[in-house]
């Protein structure tokens, strides 16, 4: 049994871990052919899908990054995923889904830092960077390549989503970010209900109406007028 972590792109990562969890292959796949600014030719991608083709294995355990939302180049992002999901339905494997912020979220990264007032959205070099020191602070891992540091953490994601699903406490997961990450993926319906009760108890409650005071000289509508 392995682990496979995908991280779908014009370059994709490709980590793969042992039965124990442990790195047994770590690439960036990216197809040969003539290249198109902007885009992947039809050569590239049936190359890039070519090469994974050739790297998965019966009962290998494959765990995808999902497409952002607002994406940009979305048709040559959708013909990537499109053409991996293909690859490994004709192997005869399946896969599971996660999204790009629940990855983050993995590792305890988030799109935003700084304090309220003046925070800054993480982009390019910086979201990187802080993608590699969460995998070195939560796993001990590094590697040169951004595109396979992510694909490590979704291969991460996917053995845990595996072990849970095969037995392992949840709750041995002592974060709570990694915990509700694998509960999404394992029980969407149940953790759907989990993070609407807990947008509904964040609501404050609707302020109360301001009494009449004491003498005031509000009337009801049938009560008569004296004067």
């Amino acid at each position: 049994m392995r682990f496979v972590g995908i991280d779908p792109a014009t370059f994709t990562g490709v980590v793969i871990l042992d039965a124990n969890g442990n790195p047994i292959r770590e690439t960036v796949l990216k197809g040969k052919g003539k290249s198109a600014p902007g885009g992947i030719t039809q050569q590239q991608r049936v190359s890039l899908e070519n090469q994974l083709y050739s790297v998965l294995m019966p009962e290998d355990v494959i765990m995808k990054e999902g497409i952002a939302n607002g994406t940009q180049m979305m048709i040559t992002t959708a013909k990537i995923h499109g053409g991996i999901e293909s690859m490994i339905t004709r192997k005869g494997l399946t896969f599971d889904e996660v999204a790009p912020l629940a990855v983050k979220k993995f590792v305890n990264v988030t799109n935003w830092v700084g304090v309220a007032g003046s925070k800054r959205q993480l982009k390019g070099t910086a979201k990187k960077k802080a993608m590699a020191e969460a995998a070195l602070e939560h796993f001990g891992y590094q590697h040169p390549s951004n595109d396979v540091v992510d694909a490590y953490i979704i291969a991460r994601i996917g053995e845990a989503v595996y072990r849970v699903r095969n037995g392992e406490d949840l709750n041995d997961y002592h974060l709570i970010y990694q915990r509700e990450v694998i509960w999404s993926i394992v029980d969407p319906v149940g953790y759907k209900a989990y993070e609407d009760g807990k947008k509904k108890r964040k609501k404050p409650n609707k302020r109360p109406g301001k009494p009449a005071a004491a003498g005031s000289h509000t009337h009801l509508k049938e009560q008569q007028f004296l004067f």
